[in-house]
């Protein structure tokens, strides 16, 4: 590809910035993205896959995310256990990437009870999940504050040479193609184009609502919520471990210092939405797509369930935290694929276009 070539990567999110990083970095001069990225207050970095592709990709990543002086402020350590139930298909998935570390030779350590994982770590209050318990942990692990980490990549992008298109005229509803589906621009929400000579969709869930996946993807919300904590309780939540919990998809995070609160979620199979008119797209029937407008002007709502849920969880790990009023519930929108896989790939349709996606929640 010339390297004078007119690249416009639509998404400013992991897969997108990253790629329009490496593209800089190699010499690529017009490289443009349009739109925003959901990141919000935080994201596990662990590398604790059943897949080995994952697991080296997730491992290596780690490393950078744990050594590099750039990411300081950016990821913190943290435990990561994983837990299921003995008599459901938990206990496989936990065998299967255990295994995977085995063979890899990174470290874990079986954890046979509820009561073991107490005494390893205090802070857990609750009954964890009991009955029937099994589960690992792993030291090697943490999060990132995801604001930051996407700020700090943006940041990446501005030095190499990337430009950038905010706001209306950033925010892409549809493509502008020839008659041998060959893509010339993409339309904005402003009513302006952005040309270019190839395009890369890094646009997460938004991405069925601008081409046709071919039931390769679903969007799908999944529910998120965040109590509030008292300067003490940050202190005392600090050292709270990632658990996770495979059967329910419960997993929590440690304390947040700027937002005095801690973050929860439910990985499941998640909420679908139909788009309306008001996404401003050629609307689908047979679709699900988050709202195009950002999610400072949404209404905050989440399904009565999502939150028993969250509350649930919460109870299995911590129950003195259980009842207090969450300072905020939302809906955070994946991008599941069949298999859990990412796709990256060239888009069957078009003679120009690249589809970065599928992130699953993984």
């Amino acid at each position: 590809m010339d390297k004078n070539s007119r690249i416009v990567i639509v998404g400013a999110g992991v897969f997108g910035l990253s790629t329009a990083a490496k593209l800089a970095s190699e010499g690529y001069k017009y490289v443009t993205v349009p739109d925003g990225s959901s990141s919000d207050i935080s994201r596990v970095i662990r590398f604790d896959y059943a897949d080995e592709d994952y697991l080296n990709i997730a491992y290596e990543a780690y490393q950078k995310w744990s050594q590099l002086p750039k990411y300081q402020g950016i990821f913190f350590k943290a435990p990561f256990i994983l837990t299921g139930n003995t008599t459901v298909h938990g206990r496989a998935w936990i065998e299967k990437t255990t295994a995977a570390l085995t063979k890899k030779q990174l470290p874990w350590a079986k954890l046979d009870s509820a009561a073991a994982a107490k005494s390893r770590y205090p802070i857990l209050s609750g009954t964890l999940a009991t009955p029937n318990f099994t589960g690992y942990y792993n030291e090697q692990a943490g999060w990132a504050d995801a604001n930051k980490a996407v700020s700090q990549l943006r940041d990446d992008c501005l030095e190499l040479g990337v430009s950038f298109i905010c706001g209306r005229a950033g925010t892409v509803i549809s493509l502008d193609t020839d008659s041998q589906k060959k893509i010339k621009a993409v339309r904005t929400l402003a009513g302006t184009s952005i040309e270019g000579d190839h395009f890369i969709l890094a646009s997460g869930a938004w991405t069925s609502g601008l081409v046709d996946m071919y039931n390769s993807t679903l969007a799908t919300a999944q529910v998120i919520g965040y109590t509030p904590l008292t300067d003490a309780e940050v202190k005392k939540y600090k050292d709270v471990p990632i658990y996770a919990n495979f059967n329910t998809g419960w997993f929590n995070f440690p304390s947040h210092d700027d937002t005095k609160t801690l973050k929860m979620a439910v990985h499941g199979w998640g909420y679908t939405r139909a788009p309306t008119a008001e996404d401003h797209q050629s609307v689908k029937t047979n679709i699900s797509s988050p709202p195009l407008i950002p999610p400072r002007q949404r209404v905050n709502f989440t399904p009565p369930d999502g939150e028993d849920r969250l509350r649930t969880g919460l109870r299995e790990i911590l129950p003195e935290l259980a009842d207090r009023p969450f300072e905020r519930v939302a809906l955070c929108w994946y991008t599941d694929t069949p298999s859990g896989d990412f796709i990256m790939d060239s888009h069957p349709d078009y003679k120009n276009l690249f589809i970065a996606g599928g992130g699953s929640g993984q």
